[in-house]
């Protein structure tokens, strides 16, 4: 029977985050089905280091009873090979649960095996201490197979691995693994324990613990003789293979070639030593995270009290920084790009949003009237958007830019922030233009393409456009028909004053199916809340340009004081005819397709938009500002965001100038300084909050939020408790550890003030 897991897990697998790979059938390693055969898959670990592609998971579907596996880093296995004493399996289980985190995802492939499955803050080298596993870098377990012993699938009896996400899983440190495999390796009878160096069941690693006051990151080099005279205290008579091999590479870590003396002196006290493979042995070492640490702790655990006058580390006793921190401090160090300063556009930080004219007042004023909680820029950005698609194929710039618009207004949950579009629904019924308006979701590339092909210049209101931007940019894990969406917008916004052409699609045969549009005008207008709208991106949608064509305008205040007037809900007659009157208005704009017909029934012909000197003016000094942002942030995330500047203010100048007086517009000095105040406000919001809370993981994310709670505290600083509360999202444990780096790094710093109470209490302030 072909029982292809790929097919019924991968989907969902990718979805959650999850980094996994083929597992050839019957075995417990990965494969490859190439030529019609399955054979070991070289070359497997590469995909821990990245997310699984689409068109990766539809080669492995067809690949004849494929099993899952998941490559470990991110994820991290604790393997519980107990299989004739369900009681200690249960009592480790519960150990772990203890140290680690309760986790939901629980592998059982031969009971009482089991397999607790965790995500790691940091990748880590693997542990093993047989009959107990740490598996991490450059391991793998399987998920979803049928158990070579067994004859029966792998079970998940808590919840499945592919019904959770990977931030669902509770993390843990390296030094919280070894702790824990310190600890197990303690509760197992004498016999079941693994043959290893230290008697007290402490396991020997790369990394040492934390308890041991000689070894820190950067003593892996030590001095000859404190590496002979701890040597003594290492007794090598009997050792497992692997743990002579960790003091032969600790040793080389610590003095490079010139300790080939020293180990095969020590490896000569033991009756199997052969001088041939000691030899063969040294010259295959490559230590990098090894060393004297290692070597004098082992041989603390064994007695080993150095002389006070034996100096363990050159760094001791040579001039300048230990080589080994001169590395870590570069590692460390922010680099250049990171360093330069967040680009703001000078000017007025204040502006009226309510300073227009004509229709786009009418409007405006109607949308504040009706609303219990007025917020003016928000609807500001429905305003423009609508009128936008009203002008489309009707007016254009001088130098060809059109009216449409891509605009998201940002605001919590019940800030009243999705009044406007309610407005726009209604006022556009009233006055016969509901053909401008788009669906309210846009659910797949071909169904925008449709709606545009009827109707070029459209109007699509979104509500939690965040969540659709989650899926929509998400490139790993969403299926094309919805990333396709964005790729979409982003050419459609480039083409609004020329012919879209559709994308050609396999197995049609009338050519009449290829979606071609004329001068589309999209405009698109979606509220979302700050949360939703920020953790959707990655640094890899403002670099390439993607949030560069939008407008982000952010409330400036999330509850304001309600309205409480009588509201009533009419649409005045005034703002039909106003809207009826502009959408007739400008050149000719009907149809699509242009010069397809003999009649010419479609030819477009909009009305040029002059400027006049003052604005022009006003725009050149707005262009070398730009120029000069721009050099100084050469190379930065933030270009495509300021290269977008100019176009952005002089299409809201254009929307201003034409609302105001739709039979002679010209876009004057009030509309130049209008739309440059208002994209200057969006787009300094914009970067400040990019720097604030956009991150590619979800590490990054998580110290980001816990990093603005702290700046939103402001001078006065957040208690720790207070934090805690605002930081549920959190566990205790990475929320200190959060804390710990942050305070580490320079970024925040805890201070001691006066409580009402008797005892001072710490709080957390931004450096």
């Amino acid at each position: 029977m072909d029982e292809n897991f790929m097919t019924q897990y991968g989907d969902r697998l990718m979805a959650g985050g999850f980094p996994f790979l083929p597992i050839m059938p019957g075995e417990k390693f990965p494969g490859r089905f190439e030529r019609g055969k399955w054979m070991p898959y070289r070359g497997w670990t590469k995909h821990a280091s990245r997310a699984t592609t689409v068109h990766e998971l539809a080669i492995w579907k067809q690949w004849p009873n494929a099993g899952i596996g998941i490559p470990c880093g991110m994820v991290v296995g604790v393997d519980i090979d107990i299989i004739d004493d369900a009681d200690l399996a249960d009592r480790l289980q519960a150990l772990a649960f203890g140290m680690l985190g309760e986790t939901p995802a629980i592998r059982i492939g031969q009971y009482p095996k089991r397999m607790l499955v965790y995500r790691t803050v940091m990748p880590f080298k693997g542990i093993k201490a047989h009959p107990l596993e740490m598996l991490c870098q450059g391991q793998q377990f399987v998920a979803y197979a049928i158990h070579p012993g067994t004859g029966r699938p792998y079970e998940w009896p808590v919840r499945s691995l592919a019904d959770l996400t990977l931030a669902e899983l509770p993390t843990i440190t390296e030094a919280q693994a070894h702790a824990f495999i310190e600890q197990a390796l303690v509760m197992l009878p004498e016999g079941m324990r693994p043959a290893r160096l230290d008697q007290n069941q402490h396991v020997i690693t790369e990394q040492v613990s934390n308890a041991t006051p000689f070894q820190s990151v950067s003593d892996l080099i030590g001095t000859p003789e404190a590496i002979q005279d701890a040597l003594r205290h290492i007794v090598n008579a009997d050792l497992p293979y692997d743990d002579w091999v960790r003091v032969g590479m600790a040793i080389k870590g610590a003095m490079g070639e010139a300790g080939v003396g020293l180990f095969a002196a020590w490896s000569a006290s033991s009756a199997k030593n052969v001088p041939v493979a000691t030899e063969r042995a040294w010259a295959s070492f490559h230590p990098t995270v090894i060393g004297a640490g290692t070597i004098y702790h082992l041989a603390q655990k064994h007695g080993w009290r150095p002389d006070a006058a034996i100096i363990l580390n050159p760094a001791n006793k040579l001039p300048g920084p230990h080589p080994a921190e001169e590395l870590l401090r570069k590692a460390h160090q922010v680099p250049e790009q990171a360093s330069k300063p967040v680009p703001i556009l000078p000017g007025d930080a204040e502006f009226d949003p309510c300073d227009v004219e004509g229709v786009l007042k009418e409007l405006l004023e109607f949308m504040l009237a009706t609303a219990t909680q007025p917020q003016p820029i928000l609807a500001v950005g429905n305003a423009l958007c609508a009128l936008g698609a009203l002008m489309g194929h009707r007016f254009r710039s001088e130098t060809n830019l059109r009216t449409n618009l891509y605009i998201v207004g940002i605001a919590e949950s019940g800030s009243g922030k999705n009044h406007s579009r309610e407005v726009i629904n209604q006022v556009f019924h009233d006055a016969g233009l509901f053909g401008f308006l788009g669906g309210n979701r846009i659910a797949s590339g071909s169904g925008l393409l449709a709606a545009m092909h009827r109707h070029p210049p459209i109007l699509f209101q979104q509500d939690e456009f965040g969540m659709f931007l989650q899926a929509a940019a998400d490139r790993k894990r969403s299926p094309r028909y919805l990333t396709e969406i964005l790729d979409l917008m982003t050419e459609i916004h480039s083409a609004a004053g020329t012919i879209f052409l559709g994308p050609e699609y396999g197995g049609i045969k009338d050519a009449k199916d290829r979606k071609d549009i004329v001068q589309p005008c999209l405009c698109v207008y979606g509220t979302t809340t700050p949360v939703l709208f920020w953790s959707a991106l990655k640094s890899a949608n403002v670099a390439d340009g993607s949030l560069a064509r939008f407008l982000i305008l952010k409330t400036r205040d999330d509850y304001p004081e309600r309205n409480r007037r009588n509201l009533s809900s009419d649409t005045p007659p005034s703002l039909i005819e106003s809207l009826t009157h502009l959408s007739k208005s400008g050149g000719k704009g009907k149809g699509n397709l242009a010069g397809i017909t003999t009649d010419g029934s479609t030819t477009l012909n909009p009305s040029v938009v002059s400027m006049s000197p003052e604005a022009t003016s006003l725009f050149d000094a707005l262009g070398e500002t730009i120029t000069t942002q721009l050099r100084r942030s050469r190379g930065s995330i933030y270009s495509p965001i300021l290269a977008r500047v100019w176009e952005h203010a002089a299409k809201v100048a254009m929307i201003r100038a034409v609302a105001a007086n739709p039979s002679v517009p010209v876009i004057r000095r009030q509309d130049a300084q209008w739309a440059i105040a208002l994209v200057r406000y969006s787009v300094n919001t914009m970067i400040q909050d990019v720097e604030h809370h956009v991150a590619d993981n979800l590490i990054e994310q998580n110290h980001k939020r816990v990093m603005e709670i702290i700046r939103a505290a402001g001078i006065q600083g957040i208690a720790k408790t207070d934090l805690g509360n605002k930081s549920r999202f959190l566990t205790r444990r990475e929320r200190n550890e959060i804390l710990a780096e942050l305070e580490d790094d320079g970024i925040i710093k805890a201070v001691q003030i006066q409580s009402r109470g008797d005892k001072p209490i710490a709080v957390y302030r931004m450096v």
